[in-house]
């Protein structure tokens, strides 16, 4: 720091340090929510589909039923997982690339990737990835096209400060509402330039 700028600040500091601190705004959030299960997921499932997200319902154990499904209809022949991924999300007919440690181009080959998360927030329509095992890291859900993510109705929250409880802060976070999307000068939509222009969400009601 140069000594005009020490001096600059010293004067600054001088000039201000009789005034009383700042109030603080209150911060009365709500951190628990009232609705029930079935209303969660039916809130979370509705901003979903407002982001331009497609959101599915499903049983118990057809993820990777659905998962199969839902590559044959958009043409995806071949998904990146994290090693962690359950077995029974697995599909058949469908090319799996585990990810320990593919380089950007390898994971641009891919059609799409295939994760779970760690929390969802219905009131927003957030998922909320953490690094956990069936989420793998950050770039393997940023780099493909496809996103297909498994989100259990157990994991959804109504609230982000109950989200955020269940989530270690200390783990590298992503939150994803809707595919990646930016808007130019002129306000035209454009989608795919910071993630997946395509996010496939699965909510499945117990898988185990």
């Amino acid at each position: 720091m140069t000594d005009s700028r020490t001096l600059l600040l010293r004067r600054v500091t001088a000039a201000v340090s009789h005034l009383p601190p700042a109030p603080q705004p209150a911060r009365d959030y709500r951190r628990e929510g009232d609705l029930d299960a079935e209303q969660r997921t039916a809130l979370f499932c509705a901003r979903v589909d407002e982001y331009r997200a497609a959101v599915r319902r499903i049983g118990a154990d057809d993820v990777a039923e659905a998962v199969a499904e839902t590559c044959s209809g958009l043409g995806a022949r071949s998904l990146g997982i994290p090693p962690g991924l359950p077995s029974e999300w697995r599909p058949a007919g469908v090319d799996l690339v585990e990810d320990h440690g593919l380089g950007p181009r390898e994971l641009d080959r891919l059609d799409g990737a295939l994760t779970g998360c760690t929390v969802a927030v219905a009131e927003t329509g957030t998922i909320v990835l953490a690094a956990g095992p069936a989420e793998g890291r950050r770039a393997l859900t940023l780099v493909p096209d496809l996103h297909i993510c498994v989100v259990e109705e157990a994991q959804i929250a109504e609230l982000l400060p109950e989200a955020l409880s269940r989530v270690d802060r200390r783990r590298p976070i992503t939150f994803v509402s809707g595919p990646s999307a930016t808007s130019d000068i002129e306000l035209s939509r454009v989608e795919g330039v910071h993630g997946p222009r395509t996010l496939q969400v699965l909510v499945a009601r117990e898988i185990r």
